[in-house]
């Protein structure tokens, strides 16, 4: 998991919007980056599908009032509270956004691409469907995902050493090139209204997410299929706890919320 969600992204300027701490124009250039164009269908009250800009704003007239992320994969439904119609499409997307207050709805992303390489044209579909509300699954508050992503970064790093990646070819070489860059770049992470340590918390999730996806890469000294699959299950407890930081960090701003309101 190199690059930031997609629903990340529209989680934390959703909530941003929501707060009026950003404008809707800039919040919907956040979200959709690098991609063409983002609609939102299914919502309650439109009959065809609508802008982004359009679509959130019609979840905070519906009394949204904040949003949270999931990052769910086979046999770890992280940060879902069903119904299985709603899971099941997450689990397939590998990500989902679901409401807080109002109606209970979640968003699910599908990704169309098309053109030739070089000039992919990006599409996104936000399929906005029922939740069930109720306490999502296995989400840590932000200082226990704090706390076990000092030892995750530890045991990716010595992994990453013991497997030799930086040593094992050009290609390895270019992945570690590319993520110690991004990690200089000191790039700005959430959006407004988040804590500073939600950012300090995503960030270094974000490296660790990095680092394991470097080395369960076909790159290092293992070369057959089941040294990579051997690699994969070593990192795998790494790459969960990476995970579960990342929904923490973006979800910090509703937990903020709830404390508030005690």
């Amino acid at each position: 998991m190199l690059e930031e969600p997609r629903s990340g992204r529209l989680t934390a300027w959703g909530n941003a919007l929501i707060a009026g701490l950003a404008a809707p124009d800039n919040v919907a250039d956040e979200v959709i980056a690098g991609d063409t164009v983002h609609r939102v269908s299914g919502l309650p009250g439109e009959p065809a599908p609508v802008g982004l800009t359009l679509g959130l704003g019609r979840l905070r007239a519906l009394g949204v009032t904040g949003l949270r992320l999931a990052l769910p994969v086979p046999g770890h439904p992280l940060g879902l509270s069903g119904p299985p119609d709603f899971n099941a499409r997450a689990l397939a997307a590998g990500e989902a956004v679901v409401a807080v207050g109002g109606p209970p709805l979640g968003l699910v992303p599908e990704v169309r691409e098309a053109g030739p390489r070089g000039d992919v044209h990006v599409e996104v579909e936000w399929h906005c469907l029922e939740v069930r509300q109720g306490p999502p699954a296995d989400v840590p508050s932000l200082g226990e995902a704090e706390r076990e992503l000092a030892e995750a970064l530890r045991e990716a790093t010595a992994a990453l050493t013991k497997l030799d990646v930086a040593g094992s070819g050009p290609a390895a070489q270019a992945a570690l090139d590319a993520y110690r860059a991004r990690a200089e770049r000191g790039r700005e992470v959430l959006a407004p209204g988040y804590p500073p340590r939600a950012a300090r918390v995503l960030e270094l999730a974000q490296r660790v997410a990095a680092l394991v996806a470097i080395a369960t890469g076909e790159h290092g000294a293992a070369v057959s299929a089941s040294e990579i699959a051997a690699r994969a299950e070593l990192l795998r407890p790494v790459e969960r706890t990476a995970r579960r930081a990342q929904v923490a960090a973006y979800n910090a701003y509703v937990e903020e919320a709830e404390r508030r309101k005690g």
